[in-house]
Formats: structure tokens, sequence, C-alpha cells
């Protein structure tokens, strides 16, 4: 297999854009949408820009183990296919870390690192969007009566 470092990302986006298997095809009417399951993508479109298998340098965000936490998955640059589970760098965060504090961690991380800028905005809102799904749901508050008369019915 020929080494991935000589292999153009243009190249291989041309060959791999109709067919592969994150591609999500949905059509409404005469209008077809075209989504990404890739884990690498950010914002789920199908696009050069945000398709992960593509890019030598990829960001995705996911719920942590159980269901719990944040965790930032980045892709190395210098790693070849012949590894798959070495090209990747994982850090997580737990349920009980600050929103702040794992918003920041993602900007640094992603920016120090030298993966691209347009990637940070993404990263965060999905951490953010995680972290509110985690959160537990409040009970709804029962209705207040409202006019004399619906308080009188009820006395009644």
């Amino acid at each position: 297999m020929a080494d991935r470092s000589n292999i153009s990302s243009d190249l291989i986006w041309e060959i791999a854009r109709n067919q592969n298997a994150y591609l999500v095809k949905r059509r409404n009417g005469s209008h077809a949408y075209y989504f990404s399951r890739d884990p690498l993508n950010l914002v789920n479109q199908h696009s050069r820009t945000h398709a992960g298998f593509v890019n030598e340098k990829a960001v995705g965000v996911h719920a942590g183990p159980n269901g719990e936490g944040v965790t930032l998955m980045t892709k190395k640059a210098k790693k070849n296919g012949n590894g798959p589970a070495s090209s990747m760098n994982t850090v997580s965060w737990g349920k009980g870390t600050p929103g702040r504090k794992i918003y920041k961690g993602i900007a640094n991380y992603t920016a120090k690192n030298g993966y691209r800028s347009d990637l940070r905005g993404p990263a965060v809102s999905r951490a953010s969007a995680i972290r509110g799904s985690q959160k537990a749901k409040k009970e709804t508050p029962e209705k207040k009566l409202r006019g004399s008369k619906a308080k009188k019915a009820v006395k009644t």
C-alpha cells in the first residue's frame, strides 16, 4: 500500500466523495441533501472542508464513555493508514468538569497543536450541545390558576 503522505487529500476526496461509508443521502421532493456520519466531522455536512477522513488534521467531539462527559478526538497528521488506532489522540473530561474549562481546553488544544482555526468554533459549540444534552431535565411546574372564575371552579 502506498504511503498516505504521497497521496493528495484532494485526490482522496474526488475518489471517495460520492461513495464512502459516512455518506448519508436524504431526498425531499426533487432536492437531495447530503450529510456525513464521519466521527471527525464537527458539523455533519458532506463537504471537502469538513470531511475528517480526507483532511490530514481533523477534530471530533463526542460524548464520553457511558454518555457522561466530553471526549475530544484529533487526528495525527504524520501517521499513515496502516495504524488507525495509533493515528488518533483522545482527551476526555468527566461529567463534573465545569463547562468553561472544557471549552477552553478544546480551544487551546486545537490552537496549540496547529489544527485549523475554523474548526475551533464548531468544536466548542458541539461540546456545549453535548453538555446540554447530559443535564437532567427539570420537572414542569404545576400550572397556576389565573382569574377569579378558575379559582372559584377549583374550590367547588
